[in-house]
């Protein structure tokens, strides 16, 4: 049975969270694509930031629940947030790339793509899908082949970064469905600190491997990744990490689209990007077989699953 069956009821406070989190995750993309820093460097700066702000907080307050996730049965839920962030790391060494190498615009819309490539996974694991979803993967291809195949015209540094925000939505799909199920019965500040913990430090493995500089940036790059830090981690991540307690995974997916207008927005004042002309098409149909992928996957809530299945109730994590 999912977890959503038991979540409590909506209050302002979470409503106030899911608001605070879309503005939040809006600036990411643009303030990935201003910093002066490889893009890796930046994403370990931003999580092991986070876990210096929450680590103090969750392990003063949170130590029996850290160690109840060592032992018995505590140990799945804590295998469900190591997972999460190595889902997570990955996201970030494929999406994070993707903003510096295409457009604001066209990086966070194609890693919208999560619930699209969640619908792929819950059919592969014998789920069957209401038509509505089909049709909505559908659109949603046929949107990003458009949106894609512009960018191939115009440059292949460009079609690469479109080519990594999609691996960077599929990821997305993996570490928001370990999330939501980790946070079925963990903390929000135990959780985010185990999950950003891994990731920070799978990152930097691969920052030291792949011999990425981690110092050595301007002011301004170091400005960019505390407000990465402040915003679109620890009030866009943990919010919605802290909204799957009360709101559906599918009502979030469709709240997190507003992150792709919004981010648009801002690196068209901030940065003076416009989205290509030719683009502009492929992107609209993207988003709006995505919407119509969320939305349909309610029906699929209602169709007995078989019981090797996992519930496809996931929502994008992704900023």
């Amino acid at each position: 049975m999912s977890s959503a069956a038991h979540r409590p009821p909506l209050d302002p406070v979470t409503t106030g969270a899911l608001v605070l989190a879309v503005a939040a995750v809006s600036s990411s993309a643009p303030l990935i694509a201003f910093a002066a820093a490889p893009a890796l460097a930046v994403a370990f700066w931003r999580n092991v930031l986070s876990v210096a702000v929450l680590a103090p907080f969750s392990l003063a307050r949170r130590r029996a629940e850290f160690r109840a996730l060592t032992v018995g049965a505590g140990r799945r839920e804590g295998l469900f947030c190591v997972l999460s962030g190595v889902a997570l790391a990955a996201h970030f060494a494929t999406w994070m790339p993707s903003a510096q190498l295409t457009s604001v615009a066209a990086a966070t819309a194609l890693g919208a793509t999560q619930p699209v490539w969640q619908g792929l996974i819950a059919r592969a694991q014998g789920r069957r899908l209401p038509v509505a979803v089909w049709a909505g993967v559908g659109v949603a291809v046929v949107g990003a082949v458009l949106a894609t195949g512009a960018d191939f015209a115009v440059s292949g540094r460009a079609f690469a970064g479109d080519l990594l925000a999609i691996a960077g939505g599929m990821f997305a799909a993996v570490y928001s469905a370990f999330g939501e199920r980790a946070r079925a019965t963990i903390s929000t500040t135990t959780y985010t600190t185990i999950c950003y913990g891994v990731c920070a430090l799978l990152l930097l493995v691969t920052c030291l491997v792949g011999r990425v500089p981690l110092t050595g940036f301007d002011a301004g790059t170091w400005a960019a990744v505390l407000a990465l830090v402040a915003g679109a981690q620890l009030l866009g991540h943990s919010m919605f990490n802290y909204a799957l307690r009360r709101v559906s995974a599918v009502t979030i997916s469709v709240l997190i689209l507003l992150e792709a207008p919004g981010a648009a927005l801002i690196g068209w004042v901030w940065l003076d990007q416009l989205p290509r002309p030719l683009a502009l098409p492929g992107l609209a149909l993207l988003l709006a077989g995505v919407a119509v992928v969320v939305l349909g996957s309610r029906a699929a809530r209602r169709v007995p699953p078989v019981p090797t299945a996992v519930p496809a109730d996931t929502a994008p994590l992704r900023d």
